[in-house]
């Protein structure tokens, strides 16, 4: 009877620190999890990986890979060899900010929970340590949910559509520390923008840095396995 009562939410999951806190938070809130990745070729194709783990350890009703090729346009460090990625702090935008990726995601995230009858949508955006991109704003997410509430027969039979992102306003250090709390395994999941197969990190680019601030930050330990050159940060 109880999981007959359960909402169901769509988690948008990429196998990263904030997206397994996210899900988390919306388990603690008592949702029937759904969680959806996106294979869009990116460099760091073992976050895939990470997102099937994390959805089987943690609990999810359903976890799904949606398959679009990115790198056919390019124009990011992550969808494009040919561009490296930065292993300093740059000013503006980086180039790793993947033209319109949680837009699309989001709108896929979108039609799966129409089709679940669900009005929840969690993404593990932040926009307080986070890399500058443009789609991690809070007025972005505003934006797409009124958009999703024109767009869609579920908003308009009365069924309004809501987009969380409950890391919004937080620090990596209290998004860490709240997930641990929760019970989530940061050692299963894979923030390295360029992570090699097994899922070791470089410790170097923008996500490896605001990553081991954090754990440092939260006075925790970093789980984070490193590649054999940087195993100081162990």
């Amino acid at each position: 009877m109880e999981n007959k009562t359960k909402k169901n939410a769509v988690v948008l999951l990429s196998g990263g620190l904030d997206s397994a806190t996210c899900l988390a938070i919306a388990k603690s809130q008592g949702f029937e999890c759904y969680c959806l990745s996106l294979d869009y070729h990116q460099r760091h194709i073992a976050e895939l990986h990470a997102a099937k783990n994390v959805a089987s350890i943690m609990g999810a009703s359903a976890h799904k890979t949606a398959n679009l090729d990115l790198s056919l346009f390019g124009g990011s460090a992550l969808t494009d060899d040919a561009i490296a990625v930065p292993e300093s702090e740059t000013a503006g935008i980086p180039i790793t900010y993947v033209p319109a990726r949680n837009t699309i995601m989001l709108s896929l995230a979108l039609a799966w929970a129409e089709v679940l009858k669900s009005q929840d949508i969690f993404i593990g955006v932040n926009a307080l340590d986070y890399s500058g991109y443009p789609d991690c704003r809070g007025e972005y997410v505003k934006a797409f949910q009124a958009m999703a509430n024109l767009a869609t027969k579920s908003a308009v039979e009365g069924h309004a559509i809501t987009i969380h992102a409950p890391l919004i306003d937080m620090t990596k250090a209290q998004i860490i520390t709240l997930g641990t709390e929760l019970g989530v395994d940061y050692a299963m999941t894979v923030s390295c923008y360029q992570a090699d197969s097994h899922g070791e990190a470089c410790g170097l680019c923008d996500s490896c840095r605001l990553r081991r601030e954090g754990f440092a930050a939260a006075g925790l330990t970093d789980p984070t396995r490193y590649k054999k050159h940087n195993s100081t940060w162990r």
